[in-house]
């Protein structure tokens, strides 16, 4: 059973896939539902303030490599074009905007990606962690919920 928490722990670390993964693959394994939504949540956000100070810095030293510079540009331009949209639009609810943006689990919308937004926008750390947070415990519901539903239809069949 530890093996399995800790496929659940590195799952919910992955980008993308994150802790839409994580859960499901946990009451899919028969796992005990709270002690593995914590740990995924966990996993999730372990890697959130690394990339908060971090990535941005990276693709900022990046922007002017050889190999690397046009697809690091590319993000960074991508994500300043996109906060300055998300900015005009929310106005003062960035941070719920933001709570929504990784709380809906869709792919590309989890921690990761919401936390490099967060970043590449300048917004305060201590807020951007706490929508984070609040979005992947958001997503985690969702995701547990839509996988207990679907385990019970096929338990039926």
């Amino acid at each position: 059973m530890l093996k399995k928490f800790l496929w659940v722990f590195i799952i919910s670390m992955v980008p993308l896939i994150e802790l839409r993964v994580a859960v499901p693959y946990a009451l899919a394994a028969g796992l005990p539902v709270l002690p593995s939504y914590l740990i995924a949540i966990l996993g999730n956000m372990l890697p959130v303030p690394f990339i908060f100070f971090f990535a941005r810095k990276v693709l900022e030293w990046g922007k002017d490599k050889p190999v690397i510079g046009k697809f690091f540009t590319w993000c960074l331009e991508k994500g300043h074009k996109g906060g300055a949209k998300l900015s005009e639009k929310a106005g003062g609810g960035l941070y719920v905007a933001l709570f929504l943006f990784v709380g809906i689990p869709l792919p590309g919308t989890g921690a990761w990606t919401g936390t490099l937004a967060a970043s590449i926008l300048d917004m305060d750390f201590k807020k951007s962690v706490i929508a984070v947070v609040c979005g992947v415990v958001l997503a985690g519901i969702i995701m547990g919920c839509g996988t207990s539903v679907v385990l019970f239809l096929t338990s039926l069949f």
